[in-house]
């Protein structure tokens, strides 16, 4: 890859934003993209201006390192929307912008005259993205949330915590991954959603409204739990660093250090990998009671990273690994050897130390930023993949309060296009089942993802009406065996009181039905000669070329970036891996838990140390990466509209835990703070109450977040203790904040033999922040709020049958998504579509077909 350019595919696009923390992290991308973005800010600065931490630990509206990260590359001026005249100038703002951003409280904009509807009707090509807690309609449209509270409801945390004590009953509460990721889920797929709607404008000039929830994004973030519930009706478990599933399996995923610290020793997903370890253990003598035959690893499918089979048998080869790991230091721990062994090894990183680590500096991962003001340079996350054709761009440091009031109105320049001149009102599209145009016209891609983390992307751009094509080997499979349908099919399972057996079949796992619905599917051998000429054949009549292997197999195949562009010039090559292409890490085995393990993240989500760390019960980086590789295929889309070129973008799962890490490293460079982990608390943004509590039942919590004096008392009020809003330890927020061991001890007293649901209700109808810790279950047959948002849709494939699939959360209201894409249909079957794309699409007979079979090409 050359030298990178300096222009972002989002330069010449104007977004104004006002917006909290729901919102900032989405404006953040959109800056990093290249986009002019706009804050409003009130009189006094915005309220994230104080949140923490702060430089030199000084509380100061300049001086906040959340504000600093979510903030940096937008320009600030302050308006205040209570007066007419600063109503005018901010409708003057939006006249000028494509993108209105705001999460400001249900129906304030409507009582200020500046409704969306209004906006609209002034502004046609005006895109205005909201976001809100619950929605804008619904039973809980008017529930307080916070990041604890979206986790909570939304299933993330009943999947991550700590094991369970022997005996199988938790003795230690979910807990929430630290820090304010429900922000960044709802964020990363709204910023791609208004790439989406960028797309149609361009083609058609029209605005839209997109709508996103918070609590909807959040609770389809997760990964097998949803599945597993709705194929066969059987919950997950949590467990202490690794996937939760259906059977507490004892064998750890991390390994301790001789001086505390942990590394990932996951022993893979393929079989044969034992001979690595036991070359490994040899070579430094500490073979010693390892049976390789013993460690043999399953061998059956292949199985989403975590949730293949297991054995409650005593585990040679990880007491082995456990010994080995335990002779080295951190530093020491021959983790690469590991990894260059084949094996997928990673050391439980803290974010700090990605920022020194010269793979990220030479991806431009991390940068340092000026701060003239203080006569010095901070560093920042500051990119999420590179590219040929367009780059991040990182800015300027966050804007000081008002900093811009004077520039933000002077005339815009645009040297490119932001709306085609040819557009006009969509005509023979074809609708999709919602009765409106797809967000995409005319897009092909050549699919060659695997894994949630890239095929999760190009599921968005199916349901966004793209044409994908997804091409598997039989002897290189995608992860088919996870929440598999159940014995007896839907009937089974609409009568279930209890799981259900699934299904051996391939073609009829639920995981993979959810995470390539609308896409088509065929079998091509790639290595065969005449499967790569066929491939070259589908190169020149696609718009995007996808893949998610290691760096380096699309080249040994012959279909590397420069030979893709001697096809067709124009093509958008993209591809996601665990660490990137470029840099010394490009060969890494990377899945799920080892992107989150090296990123930071794992180390980050847990009790506060001498604790371990609980780490992520599911691969969160493969829907974070997934998202974000979507984005990074429509941007692409949206810069070759604008210029006609294509490009090579090399996007990397762990750099997504760079960028969502950010305020960590902030801290690090700017106060030489270390990250630490601080349970369930809030120290950042202070709140007292904030924990989550036991309720009556097996395993049930509930989260209360209390941010607000008048929201503690209305707790004691809820629970009929008004005297403990008296008691000098409790009075105000500060002293709760010192003494929130006994205000813990005090709430958990209270909601234990309480349920969970009634408990969450009286609060929320006080005004108090609460949510009960929901389980698969829970949300799909309890949740009223995600049923009025429609959150999943009713979708039949062609052998695993009909059912309910994941919709994409975001509601556009003039060409919305729809998860079965344009050929209404779940995932594909292995080959399924042979017969349209090599006939159809190419013109070969059935005899040409047939025999392509018979010589192992398809």
């Amino acid at each position: 890859m050359k030298t990178q350019p300096s222009r972002g595919p989002l330069t010449g696009i104007r977004v104004i934003e006002l917006a909290d923390e729901q919102a900032e992290y989405c404006g953040l991308t959109l800056a990093g993209l290249g986009a002019d973005v706009i804050k409003v800010e009130p009189p006094g600065g915005n309220p994230t201006r104080r949140i923490g931490p702060f430089y030199q630990d000084r509380e100061d509206r300049e001086r906040s390192l959340f504000f600093w990260q979510y903030n940096r590359g937008k320009r600030s001026i302050v308006l205040d929307l209570q007066r007419p005249e600063d109503r005018d100038r901010f409708r003057s703002l939006v006249a000028t912008a494509d993108v209105l951003l705001e999460s400001t409280p249900r129906g304030e904009l409507d009582g200020l005259g500046l409704s969306t509807t209004t906006l609209r009707q002034q502004y046609p090509t005006l895109i205005v993205a909201r976001v809100s807690p619950f929605g804008d309609h619904g039973p809980w449209a008017d529930f307080k949330g916070s990041d604890l509270v979206h986790l909570a409801l939304g299933g993330v945390m009943m999947n991550c915590g700590y094991d369970p004590a022997p005996g199988g009953k938790y003795d230690v509460p979910p807990i929430a991954p630290q820090m304010w990721h429900a922000f960044h889920i709802a964020g990363e797929q709204l910023a791609l959603t208004i790439v989406a709607a960028l797309l149609f404008r361009w083609r058609t000039g029209q605005g839209q409204y997109l709508s996103c929830a918070i609590h909807e994004a959040v609770a389809k973030s997760t990964e097998v739990d949803l599945m597993t519930w709705v194929m066969r009706r059987s919950l997950v478990l949590r467990q202490t660093c690794r996937h939760a599933r259906e059977n507490i399996t004892p064998h750890p995923s991390i390994v301790h250090t001789k001086d505390g610290r942990w590394v990932m020793a996951n022993l893979g997903t393929r079989p044969g990998e034992t001979k690595q370890l036991v070359a490994l253990l040899e070579k430094y003598g500490m073979d010693a009671g390892l049976d390789a035959e013993k460690a043999a690893l399953p061998t059956s499918g292949r199985f989403v990273p975590g949730t293949g089979p297991s054995t409650e048998k005593r585990d040679h080869a990880m007491e082995a690994v456990q010994r080995f790991v335990r002779a080295f230091t951190y530093e020491t721990v021959p983790w690469r050897e590991a990894q260059e062994a084949g094996m997928l090894w990673a050391p439980l990183r803290k974010p700090h130390e990605n920022a020194m680590d010269p793979h990220w500096l030479a991806r431009q991962s991390c940068t340092d930023v000026e701060h003239p003001e203080l006569g010095r340079s901070f560093r920042y996350a500051t990119s999420k993949w590179l590219a040929t054709g367009t780059s991040w761009v990182v800015g300027r440091r966050a804007p000081l309060l008002n900093e811009d009031a004077k520039t933000v109105g002077l005339p815009r320049g645009r040297d490119l296009p932001v709306i085609a001149a040819s557009a006009g009102a969509p005509v023979d599209e074809g609708l999709s089942p919602r009765g409106k145009p797809f967000p995409l016209h005319k897009i092909r891609i050549l699919d060659f993802t695997w894994f949630l983390a890239s095929a999760g992307g190009t599921r968005f751009l199916a349901a966004f009406g793209a044409e994908s094509i997804k091409v598997e080997l039989k002897s290189h499979p995608d992860t088919r065996m996870a929440a598999m349908a159940p014995v007896g099919g839907r009937a089974a399972r609409d009568r279930a009181t209890g799981p259900l057996q699934g299904v051996t079949d391939p073609d009829m796992g639920g995981q993979f039905n959810n995470k390539n619905p609308g896409k088509r599917g065929i079998s091509l051998n790639v290595r065969h000669p005449k499967g790569l000429e066929i491939a070259r054949r589908l190169v020149a009549m696609s718009d995007v070329v996808a893949e998610g292997f290691s760096p380096g197999v699309l080249d040994s195949w012959g279909l590397g970036y420069d030979a893709m562009r001697a096809i067709k010039p124009d093509i958008i090559y993209v591809q996601q891996s665990g660490m990137g292409a470029k840099g010394t890490y490009g060969r890494f085995r990377t899945v799920g838990p080892i992107a989150n393990s090296f990123s930071g993240l794992s180390e980050m989500s847990g009790l506060p140390e001498p604790a371990m760390p609980a780490g992520w019960g599911y691969s969160y980086l493969d829907w974070m990466g997934a998202y974000s590789f979507a984005l990074a295929i429509l941007t692409a889309l949206f810069h070759r509209a604008r210029t006609g070129e294509g490009q090579w973008v090399d996007a990397s799962q762990s750099e997504v835990g760079l960028m969502i890490s950010g305020t960590t490293i902030l801290d690090w460079s700017a106060n030489g703070r270390v990250w630490s982990r601080y349970g369930n608390r809030s120290p950042y943004k202070p709140a007292a109450p904030h924990n989550v509590y036991p309720c009556a039942g097996d395993d049930r919590w509930l989260t209360i977040a209390c941010f607000k004096d008048a929201e503690w008392r209305a707790l004691t009020q809820v629970a009929g203790h008004p005297e403990w809003a008296d008691d000098g330890r409790f009075k105000d927020l500060a002293a709760r904040l010192l003494h929130q061991d006994a205000l813990d001890a005090l709430v958990g007293g209270w909601t234990k033999s309480r349920d969970a649901y009634e408990t969450m209700f009286a609060l929320q109808r006080g005004g108090v922040p609460a949510g009960v810790c929901q389980t698969a279950a829970d949300r799909c047959d309890n949740d009223p709020q995600l049923a009025a948002l429609s959150w999943l849709t009713e979708v039949t494939g062609t052998k695993i049958g009909r059912w309910p699939l994941a919709e994409v959360p975001v509601k556009l209201s003039e060409s919305p998504a729809y998860i079965g894409g344009r050929i209404d249909r779940g995932a594909p079957c292995y080959g399924e579509d042979n017969n349209y794309v090599y006939g159809e699409l190419l013109g070969m007979s059935s005899y040409e077909i047939k025999a392509l079979a018979e010589e192992g090409v398809i």
